[in-house]
């Protein structure tokens, strides 16, 4: 499971990010623009959802519910101060994905029973974006959440997410998580392609040895 999250860059634009990762076999795109106001976010949108459809990708928005239900986009990855996920899920109907962010095991112990469909659990190690607002978590803090978590029987999908590397992949699906999210070590590759590629054979890699 790779989530491939956009982020400006001096490289690409958005639409051509997502169409290299889309190349390499990603699956499953989070469009996040923080800074952008609604029409910046939805023309940029207009550009990536035939890539995703042509793909048969999912998309999910950062936040900006209201626009995923105007666009019909797959779902929404909502933050700590987003729109609270009940909400979102009876506002977007029982069909959309709604992802979750969690820095702690009480985080995701928070949501259950919630009709969440994952969560994104960081950072991994420090991020401009990620670190600056909670502890990182390392492999050692992740192989501990996910067994806190799992004693208590829940079993929502857990995706590791802040600064993780293809090198990273091995160690960080040995500690249980069900995926990872990606951004700036696959846009800030040599070869963006190929460098998902990789990212994904290595974590079918991962999942094989954990059957």
């Amino acid at each position: 499971m790779l989530q491939f999250i956009t982020h400006p860059s001096e490289r690409y634009t958005i639409a051509e990010e997502v169409q290299m990762v889309l190349e390499g076999g990603c699956k499953w795109i989070q469009l996040r623009l923080k800074d952008a106001t609604d029409e910046e976010f939805r023309q940029t949108a207009l550009e990536i959802i035939p890539l995703c459809k042509e793909n048969e990708a999912f998309l999910v928005f950062d936040d900006r519910v209201e626009l995923a239900i105007e666009m019909s986009v797959h779902g929404v990855h909502l933050g700590k101060d987003d729109m609270n996920p009940l909400v979102a899920r009876e506002n977007m109907g029982a069909e959309a994905i709604i992802g979750c962010t969690a820095n702690t095991a009480a985080d995701i112990t928070r949501l259950r029973g919630w009709d969440v469909d994952y969560v994104g659990l960081g950072p991994f190690r420090y991020t401009t974006t990620k670190a600056r607002l909670s502890p990182v978590i390392g492999l050692d803090g992740y192989t501990d959440i996910v067994r806190e978590v799992r004693a208590a029987d829940i079993l929502l999908p857990i995706v590791a997410i802040g600064g993780i590397t293809l090198e990273d992949i091995p160690a960080v699906m040995a500690t249980g998580v069900n995926g990872v999210a990606m951004s700036g070590s696959i846009i800030n590759a040599d070869d963006p392609v190929d460098y998902t590629r990789k990212v994904l054979g290595a974590l079918q890699e991962a999942f094989e040895k954990r059957r």
